[in-house]
């Protein structure tokens, strides 16, 4: 049973700084590309950024770039999100995915495996 549990999200202000963690379990992490999506509410699930298996490349989405580093520890298990310079526009519930995929995507649904969410409240 594949399980993601994303964790360290909260309440920050404007400028602040998060780290989001996704604890992956039932699958081999280290062959599976790790991304981060959110979701606003009344909007549609975004890319924020992603990390391939095979190379460790890392890509973002425009609005986040050079704010937010992904990072994955593949001893553990963990894909990590480093935001800083929050903005109240990244406000959102924060999801990892996980994909087996040859080449590394960006599009939401053809992630196959997802947690549960973490909630990002940036206040302004």
């Amino acid at each position: 049973q594949v399980q993601l549990v994303e964790s360290g999200g909260g309440l920050v202000q404007a400028g602040g700084s998060l780290r989001l963690s996704c604890a992956a379990s039932g699958l081999p992490f280290s062959s599976y590309h790790m991304a981060w999506f959110r979701q606003a509410p009344g909007k549609e699930r975004e890319f924020v950024a992603a990390i391939s298996w095979s190379n460790g490349n890392t890509y973002y989405a425009d609005s986040v770039k050079g704010r937010f580093t992904i990072a994955r520890d593949n001893a553990k298990n963990t894909v990590y999100l480093q935001m800083s310079s929050l903005k109240p526009e990244d406000t959102a519930v924060y999801f990892c995915a996980a994909d087996d995929s040859i080449t590394l995507v960006t599009t939401p649904l053809l992630y196959g495996y997802w947690g549960q969410g973490t909630q990002v409240t940036v206040s302004s």
